[in-house]
């Protein structure tokens, strides 16, 4: 029922910059989704948790303008030339 969730609803009227509607989440989860259909899933729990893991860090990277491959390289090299990805998101007001 729309009542019960009225404050749910009205949030936006507390924060504007809230979205009203859900796009950003649902065009991150294509790349992944079409990566999955083709290639028909991981074969274990751990190939998931990979895929899951590299899949956030590129979105973020492509959210910061921070090139994915650069940065992969540089933590795997251990030379992070860049700062870690978490310095770099902006905290809220």
């Amino acid at each position: 029922m729309t009542k019960n969730k009225k404050d749910s609803l009205l949030v936006v009227l507390d924060h504007p910059d809230t979205p009203l509607h859900n796009n950003p989440a649902e065009l991150a989860l294509r790349m992944y989704v079409i990566k999955r259909k083709i290639s028909f899933g991981t074969r274990s729990d751990d190939g998931t948790k990979s895929w899951e893991t590299f899949f956030t860090i590129r979105d973020t990277c492509f959210k910061l303008g921070v090139n994915f491959r650069n940065y992969l390289y540089g933590r795997i090299s251990n030379q992070n030339k860049m700062p870690s990805l978490s310095t770099l998101i902006p905290n809220p007001p």
